[in-house]
């Protein structure tokens, strides 16, 4: 996917963050990891450290050399998104208390990947 098209798919999301109330913690996290996916996939693309046919998925699934060639790139962007994804599993698939918090952390860390991403431009 180019750089627009991921852009454009991260605002989305993130215009559709705007709907969730406090409640909505499994959906914001959720939500944060895709559109961070996004950004950070633009970010990459701009830096030349991946082709537009290849996109990261989820940090979890690359392989450890592909991370840190990744991470070489842009090593606070990788790890932003990793801790976003750490976050899922207690949070979006079990019952952990303290979700409202955990998805402040995920959009903190999403806001962090933004911010990135745009200033790669």
């Amino acid at each position: 996917m180019h750089v627009d098209a991921h852009i454009a798919i991260a605002r989305r999301i993130e215009r559709s963050l705007q709907k969730c109330g406090p409640a909505d913690y499994e959906i914001k996290i959720e939500a944060a990891m895709l559109a961070g996916t996004h950004w950070l996939n633009a970010a990459l693309h701009r830096l030349r450290a991946n082709q537009p046919d290849s996109d990261v998925f989820h940090t979890y699934l690359l392989t450890i050399n592909e991370f840190r060639r990744l991470s070489i790139a842009d090593s606070e962007l990788m790890q932003a998104l990793a801790d976003i994804e750490d976050i899922r599993p207690p949070f979006v698939r079990g019952n952990r208390t303290g979700g409202e918090r955990a998805a402040e952390r995920a959009l903190e860390l999403l806001a962090l990947i933004r911010a990135k991403a745009l200033a790669s431009e």
